[in-house]
Order: structure tokens, then sequence, then C-alpha cells
């Protein structure tokens, strides 16, 4: 008799402790990170013991690439993911996800635009399609300061150019000095701070308008009490004086984060839609 008591004793602890061990599971926060961009995990670490600070689990998973993560968020495996604006406004245009906070930079920014860059000489940028006819174009991909925006100017389908993809924008302006491309299109942040290395290369053209940076998008299953936990953790770093809030934000290269919504990405949605962004978009143009 006494040996079943202890028995039963023990599987109610077990029960207790695995039903204890999951409900902590499906209360952590999990972001994707996209496994092929190195360090990219990184400099959320100290933004992870803030959170944790504030009583939140937050955990990255790994993604292989932005289609490995649409099906993540549409599964719900994943909650959320730090985004550039084109990948952000594509998982809202897919209806998988809602925009939550950005960041604001130490220069008080938070939005970018497409800089077209081109050799000293070169005639300005007409916005028309035909403008690349002859031409080698180098961009990130899936970019609203890169492939979209060149996918999304009129009649680019008929433009008669190379198109080259690079890792990032800062290695699109390296190829273009290096004449491996004769125009590029990139971040104008990232062209601000890198042009003054290249005197042979000159801003031929602009988008006008501004997309979000660095969005936190969150999936549309995340659980809602556990995302509000989250926006008002993140929105409160700006006054919080705490060691672990002074290094998310140096860590980060922020001030603070703001609350961002969908009208938010009012340019950014109009660019996706003209380069022909839907639903059934799967991360790649022909």
């Amino acid at each position: 008799m006494k040996v079943s008591k202890i028995i039963y004793a023990f599987a109610v602890f077990v029960g207790a402790f695995i039903l204890s061990y999951s409900s902590a599971r499906a209360d952590q926060f999990k972001i994707a990170i996209m496994q092929e961009e190195r360090g990219a995990a990184a400099k959320y670490r100290q933004l992870e013991t803030y959170l944790k600070n504030k009583g939140i689990e937050f955990s990255f998973v790994g993604a292989t690439n932005y289609p490995a993560a649409a099906n993540m968020f549409a599964s719900g495996e994943v909650d959320a993911m730090f985004s550039g604006s084109g990948i952000a406004g594509t998982f809202i245009i897919k209806d998988l996800a809602t925009p939550l906070v950005r960041p604001v930079n130490r220069d008080g920014i938070s939005t970018y635009h497409a800089t077209v860059v081109a050799k000293k000489g070169s005639p300005k940028f007409t916005r028309n399609a035909d403008y690349f006819n002859g031409k080698k174009v180098i961009f990130t991909p899936l970019a609203s300061a890169g492939e979209f925006f060149y996918q999304s100017i009129d009649g680019i389908d008929s433009a008669k150019a190379t198109t080259l993809k690079a890792a990032s924008h800062a290695a699109a302006i390296e190829a273009l000095a290096s004449n491996s491309a004769d125009v590029a299109i990139v971040k104008n942040h990232i062209w601000n701070k890198l042009k003054g290395k290249y005197p042979n290369l000159t801003t031929v053209g602009e988008d006008t308008e501004e997309n979000p940076d660095g969005t936190l998008i969150v999936s549309k299953k995340a659980d809602s009490k556990i995302v509000s936990r989250v926006s008002s953790a993140l929105l409160a770093l700006k006054d919080d004086k705490s060691k672990e809030a002074r290094a998310a934000r140096d860590e980060l290269g922020i001030q603070a984060y703001i609350k961002t919504s969908t009208a938010d990405f009012k340019h950014t949605m109009e660019l996706l839609r003209k380069a022909g962004v839907d639903k059934s978009f799967n991360f790649s143009f022909k």
C-alpha cells in the first residue's frame, strides 16, 4: 500500500513537472532568424536579457530562407521576426503577420528609401525602365531599397538589363566601384555612410518615399497577451535606466522602439504590389 502511494505521488509530481515545462515552453516568445545571415541573432542577445528580466521568455528559431520563415509563421511555429520592410510587407500581404514596433536609431531615424548609384558622369535616373537597357544592375534581393524597388518600375520586364544580386547593400556598392556593375540600387543610409570611400560614384536618383526599418512583425497566430507584454517592454526600453536596457540600446545602436502599424507601410505596400507581390508570391522573381 505504501509503495502504491509512493508511486502515485511520484506520478503526480512527474505529471505536474511535464505540464509546467510544457506551459513554460508555450509561453516562450519565439523569433525567426535567417540562418544564412551570419551574426543575425548575436546583436539581439542583450535584448534577450532585457526581455527575460521583464519576465518574458525569448528564444530564436533558425529559418533557412524566407519561404521557410513564412511556413513557420503559417504553422504558428514562430511568433515574430525582426524584418526589413520588403519582407515585412510581403508577410502582411500574405496575411501571416502584422507590424508591432520598429527601432529608432541614434540619429532619430526609423525609415529609409532606395538610392540609385552609378559612376560619376552617368545620366540621371529617369524613373523609366529603359534607363537600364544594356546595363548591369546590382541590388540586394527582396529589399525595398533593392530588388523590390527595381521590380516595381513600370515596364521593367521589357528592360534589356542584366540583374545581379548582392549579399548586402555594401557589397552592391563595392561591386559597382569595382566595375562589376553599372548601376546599384541600395539603402540610402548605407550609401550615405559609405560614399566617402567611393569618390568615383554618385547618386543618380532616389525613391521619393520612405519604408519602415527593422520592424518586429508578429504572427497572427501569436498569443495576444504575450505580444502585448513584448510590445510594452520594447516601448519602455527608451526610458528604462537599468543596465540591461542600456546594454540592449548600445548593442542595437538605437534610442527607442516606437509603435508601428500597417499604415506605416503604405508606400512599401504600393511598391510591393507594383512589383507583383500577392498572397501566392514565393519570395523569388523569374
